[in-house]
């Protein structure tokens, strides 16, 4: 794209987030970027609470960052080519109109790599607001369907992304394996069906270790199965990838997933992946040479026990895939070059 845009940039930009991924990418593709944060460490504390929590449930979450009137006001001083809003659950329908009113040319578009049509991923701002975006993008293919059926005019398919300056081949030491990695691994929240097929690798003899949130509602239990209880992020997610044999790639049922920011994530870093299988999937990576995939719980132990076997083709298949990552344009950065050229092109809603 030719021409630099001022855009006002408002999401979750919490560190290690794939919201302030996407910002930095258009920083770096030279677009000149305000920030408005609708989840600083402040915000984050006070969701943890209960009562945020019953409250979020009975009416839809609360601005607590402020984000609505820092919109309005920003837009009020000064002139943007695009307002960029990262699954705006807070961001009032008053807000966009607001924005329509002192900024007519301004393109207003939204984001979101998560299942919006399900009511748990959606508020009564987010409904409220959709008919006032002039496109919005959706990483589930059946989200642009459904979406316009919410009443979203014009609503576009984009794949996952990586963020090369996050997701690389680092180097990682003995230190490091023994630290973060083990035969087999999984980063990510709690999921009864994950558990569940993570705990048959485990019964049939082999080490799984897991990383991430809620794993203290699984009450699975093996001597090989490892369960850390806790997030990481950023590089340490990295070094974990990096380190397990074999990372497993499990698709969230709730969110019902094809694909996930974890399926370009993996072979983004160099490691070998072994993904539930999915037409999305299979049309991201070549089976069997980029990446692998099965499709039950009785596959999965065997394609484990194979690969754990065989080092080399196991190797040369993560290269390979970190390769189709780069040639194909799963970046960030390629990503936003091609939703920004359609954004360019669109006329604005009156």
């Amino acid at each position: 794209m030719a021409s630099k845009l001022h855009i006002l940039y408002v999401g979750p930009l919490y560190q290690g987030s794939t919201c302030l991924q996407r910002m930095r990418s258009l920083q770096t593709l030279e677009h000149r970027v305000v920030a408005v944060n609708t989840t600083t460490p402040a915000v984050r504390q006070r969701q943890r609470r209960l009562g945020y929590r019953i409250r979020r449930k009975l009416i839809g979450p609360g601005d607590l960052a402020g984000a609505n009137r820092q919109i309005v006001q920003k837009c009020e001083r000064e002139r943007f080519d695009v307002l960029w809003i990262d699954k705006g659950l807070t961001i009032r329908r008053e807000t966009l109109a607001a924005v329509r009113a002192v900024q007519p040319e301004c393109r207003i578009v939204g984001y979101s790599p998560d299942d919006m049509f399900p009511s748990h991923n959606q508020s009564p701002q987010f409904l409220g607001h959709l008919p006032l975006y002039d496109i919005f993008f959706t990483t589930k293919s059946y989200g642009v369907a459904e979406l316009a059926e919410l009443g979203c005019r014009c609503v576009e398919f984009v794949g996952n992304a990586y963020d090369p300056e996050t997701h690389r081949a680092i180097a990682v030491t003995p230190t490091d394996r023994a630290h973060y990695g083990g035969p087999v691994g999984f980063v990510g929240a709690f999921e009864m069906a994950r558990a569940t097929s993570m705990h048959h690798i485990a019964s049939h003899g082999v080490p799984v270790r897991i990383w991430g949130p809620d794993w203290n509602r699984c009450h699975l239990r093996n001597d090989n199965l490892l369960v850390e209880r806790r997030s990481i992020w950023a590089d340490e997610y990295v070094k974990a990838v990096r380190c397990f044999e074999i990372n497993l790639c499990f698709l969230r049922k709730i969110n019902r997933d094809l694909q996930t920011t974890r399926s370009i994530e993996i072979p983004a870093c160099g490691g070998f992946m072994l993904a539930e299988r999915t037409d999305e999937h299979q049309s991201l990576f070549v089976e069997g040479k980029e990446a692998e995939f099965f499709g039950t719980d009785d596959e999965l132990v065997e394609k484990v026990k194979y690969y754990l076997q065989h080092s080399a083709l196991r190797q040369r298949i993560a290269e390979a895939g970190r390769q189709r990552c780069q040639a194909s344009g799963y970046s960030n950065g390629d990503r936003l070059r091609s939703m920004l050229e359609m954004v360019n092109s669109l006329a604005v809603a009156q």
